[in-house]
This record gives C-alpha cells, structure tokens and sequence, in this order.
C-alpha cells in the first residue's frame, strides 16, 4: 500500500511527466500561455510570502491548466478566517510542506540516541480566484511586466553583485567548472537584453554548483548516467525562478529536445528526483540573491 509520502511524490511527478510527454516544460508554461494575463510572478501565500521549490512548479501548471492570472493561494481553512468562501466544486492543488522531527532512542548499549527524521505531508491550495468573498486586494489584476530600461539596469546590477567571471564571444552560452568562468555569444547576437540575460539565468545556476559554492552532488548510487540531465535540470528550474524574481521572461533553449526524454526517463525512475531538483534549483536562486 501507497504510503502519504509516496502518494504526495507521485501525483507531483505524474503531472510534470505527463507536461513533459506533450514537449511541454513545467517550468516555462506560464510564459507561453496565450491566456494568462502576460504576468508570471512566484506563487504568493494569501500574506504575500512566496511559496518555493516544487510547489512553485505546482502552482504554475496549475494556473496555466486553469488560466488563473493572480499569483495568490490559500488554504479552505485560511479563506474562511478571510471571510471568504471556496466556491462549490472546486478543487484544490496539492502543494508539500517538508519538515524533520526528533526522536529519540535507546541502542544496544542501553544509551539514549536522538536522530533527525525527515518527513514529508501534502495539502491542498486554492487560488483566489476560486473564492469568493475575499477582500478587494485579493482580486487585483497585477501590473503587467515590461522590459523597461530600469528593469534590465535592476538585472544588470543582480548579476553584477555575483562578480561571475563573464566572458564574450562565439555563438555557444556555457558554463566552465574547471576555469570557473561563463562563456556567452555577444549580446547584439540575442533578440533583446531580457533574451540575453534569461540565457545568462541558466548558466548562472550552473556556476552555483561550483565546488567553492553550492557543490551538488546528485550520488552516483541514485543517479548514476543521469547525474548530468539532473544538473541540466536544476539549471533549467532555477533559471524559470529567477526569471520570475528579476521580471523577464525565460528563453527557450535549443537543447530542450534533446533533454525532455532523459528528464523523463530519470523522472519515471525515481520519483523523488523533481522534488531534488526543484529544491537544488531553489537553494541556487537563493544563494545568487544572497549576493546582492
């Protein structure tokens, strides 16, 4: 029998699957939806605290499925202290909230041990525009993002503040471990500047990985051949992140394609894996805003 956990892994990781399946990326939806307001922000808790990690790519899929344009999710029970009221027939998305407990034991020796448990519980979320009676701020249409002036010179000076080695020329954006530096074409090469530094996003994560940073290790045991899309994937989610935070839109790379069906293939074999990525991709986005 399916335990919580398992179940909560599972529907999260059937549901990207099946994104994926179709040539869809979980992460990039938003941007594409013809219908969804031109607006893509993080998904906001009702006092205005993003949510992170894997349930922001819940929150995303579902939204796009529905054509919810405002960022903002509650509990049933959260509406009802607002003074609202979920309408009937709807139904909830479920996000994770992931946690650890102590417990304490007595070995063979006859001492008392106390070991950090990990533990993992879904609940479900409605978006605001499944309630009624909230109040008026709740359904306020957001602004719609522009890549004005101030907003490439607000993600100028963001990547400024990492003093990332970057370096200009060919026609190829990549990341070197080995030299520590990123390489990108020049950007008269992009469409625009929000084009440019969307790419830029993507290699940026990967130099979180290096060993003097971040330093992910996906295991060998678990992910063996796979340790590479898992790292390509990561990339991919934390670019969609901050792409969120600085205001601009992701740029779709060539290499999707040739990653979609590795990304299925780890995704069908280990269900954990998405919730690993989209954590790595979160602690990567964060690090990055720790340098500004």
């Amino acid at each position: 029998m399916m335990t919580v956990e398992q179940d909560v892994y599972t529907r999260v990781t059937h549901k990207i699957i099946a994104d994926l399946e179709k040539g869809n990326l979980t992460w990039v939806k938003p941007w594409k939806a013809k219908d969804f307001g031109g607006y893509v922000a993080l998904p906001l808790r009702s006092e205005g605290t993003p949510y992170q990690g894997i349930n922001v790519l819940s929150l995303w899929g579902t939204a796009v499925d529905k054509v919810y344009t405002r960022p903002v999710w509650m509990t049933f029970k959260k509406a009802k202290e607002l003074g609202g009221q979920v309408e009937k027939g709807e139904k909830g998305t479920l996000v994770v909230y992931a946690n650890t407990f102590e417990k304490s034991e007595v070995n063979e020796k006859g001492e008392e041990t106390t070991s950090t448990i990990p533990f993992l519980k879904g609940y479900s979320v409605f978006n605001v525009e499944q309630i009624s009676g909230l109040p008026e701020k709740f359904y306020e249409t957001p602004a719609r993002l522009e890549d004005t002036r101030a907003t490439m010179e607000a993600v100028e000076q963001f990547v400024a503040n990492t003093k990332a080695v970057i370096r200009h020329g060919g026609n190829k954006a990549f990341y070197t471990p080995s030299h520590d530096f990123i390489q990108m074409p020049p950007s008269q090469s992009f469409r625009d500047m929000a084009s440019y530094y969307a790419t830029l996003a993507h290699e940026l994560t990967h130099w979180t990985n290096h060993p003097s940073r971040l330093n992910r290790q996906f295991g060998e045991k678990r992910f063996g051949n796979d340790a590479h899309a898992m790292e390509e994937l990561v990339a991919e989610i934390g670019a969609a992140f901050l792409c969120a935070v600085l205001g601009i839109t992701p740029e779709t790379r060539e290499d999707h394609a040739a990653y979609i069906q590795s990304w299925i293939t780890v995704l069908k074999k280990d269900t954990k894996a998405i919730f690993t990525a989209a954590s790595h991709a979160q602690r990567a986005v964060d690090y990055l805003r720790g340098l500004s």
